[in-house]
């Protein structure tokens, strides 16, 4: 069970998923969120003025993927820190290792990322989450 606390939340589903919703709460103090799943996707938290942003991100499974490819494209060390939160600025990357991460993570995945959402792009869940949505696509 994950919990929220701030003054006012949206909560509103990936077009991943089969059920579709969107919830708007005001003047809130806490909100948890059950999951009858074995696994809860990620929350991510996105302050703002006077509210939080939750949005349900992509599955581990993508984002610990996604975190090898960009280790192997960066010759980072296997120890190294990479996590969903990992901006591709902070692990040493310019736009060229950019570009070659994403061209790495077409090949792996399968896809086809547009420049206008490759530009998009600053850290690993970024990545994961446009992977997954992409895929959603084509699976579609």
């Amino acid at each position: 069970m994950a919990s929220v606390a701030g003054t006012w939340i949206s909560i509103s589903s990936s077009p991943l998923h089969q059920n579709q919703a969107t919830a708007t709460i005001s003047s809130l103090k806490s909100v948890s969120l059950p999951s009858q799943r074995m696994t809860f996707p990620s929350v991510r938290l996105q302050p703002g003025p006077q509210r939080f942003r939750v949005s349900c991100s992509a599955k581990k499974e993508t984002v610990d993927k996604v975190c090898e490819i960009v280790r192997k494209q960066l010759a980072l060390p296997e120890d190294s820190s990479v996590t969903g939160e990992s901006k591709f600025s902070q692990l040493g990357a310019d736009s060229l290792d950019t570009v070659e991460i994403v061209m790495g993570l077409e090949e792996a995945f399968g896809i086809s990322v547009e420049e206008e959402s490759a530009q998009t792009i600053a850290t690993v869940q970024d990545a994961a989450d446009l992977i997954e949505k992409l895929v959603e696509t084509i699976d579609g």
